[in-house]
């Protein structure tokens, strides 16, 4: 119930209190079943993270499994804000974390992987969909922020043309379409993973469109 609640208020500005209003109980109370924040953070954050289905493996191909890893890891710190600070500070146990691990790296050997190869696979998909995470939440903050887009319309105007032209290049299209989307940016990372191990290739289903 103490991990329910916080995973209703969310991870962000969470508090004993908070948590203690919302089923409301005492502080003390808490304290017969958490040692503190950090144990209630912990305990919050494994909630968080079981709140979104795992994947399973059905036979799809190897770039399929990591692509599915890839949304799972997405989702999981997309819909909790909070959660990746958490996960970053170590909330979520190894007890949580490895036997999901050993699962993917056993499908990844299955498929052809060394052990090293399959390890370094899984890690560059999830860096790269917690890396894209981060920047989608700041492109979301900038979006809404008027005064960020602002400010770099006025350091291009104030800066001579003959500098900084990517950005100037990358802003303006920024402005009339959007940037590759979650989904390009991780089939890239895919299909370089085939490229440097020599591996086939086959199409991959993206979460949300037809036939996933």
């Amino acid at each position: 119930m103490i991990a329910d609640a916080a995973h209703e208020l969310g991870l962000e500005g969470l508090t004993l209190r908070a948590v203690a209003d919302h089923l409301n109980v005492s502080i003390s109370a808490l304290y017969h079943y958490v040692d503190g924040s950090e144990d209630l953070m912990r305990a919050a954050a494994e909630r968080s993270a079981r709140a979104v289905p795992l994947p399973t493996f059905h036979g799809q191909t190897w770039a399929q499994w990591l692509l599915d890893w890839g949304h799972y890891n997405h989702a999981v710190f997309t819909t909790q804000p909070g959660l990746l600070g958490q996960y970053l500070e170590g909330a979520i146990g190894l007890d949580s974390v490895l036997p999901n691990l050993d699962i993917i790296l056993g499908v990844l050997v299955d498929e052809g992987f060394t052990i090293s190869q399959a390890n370094d696979a899984y890690r560059l998909v999830s860096a790269s969909a917690l890396g894209l995470v981060i920047a989608e939440k700041r492109e979301q903050d900038m979006a809404t922020d008027a005064a960020g887009a602002d400010a770099i319309r006025q350091l291009l105007k104030a800066t001579p043309t003959s500098q900084l032209r990517n950005i100037r290049r990358l802003f303006k299209e920024r402005r009339s379409e959007r940037g590759s989307s979650f989904e390009q940016v991780l089939e890239l990372v895919l299909r370089g993973i085939a490229v440097t191990y020599d591996l086939p290739w086959q199409p991959v289903v993206h979460h949300g469109r037809a036939g996933a």
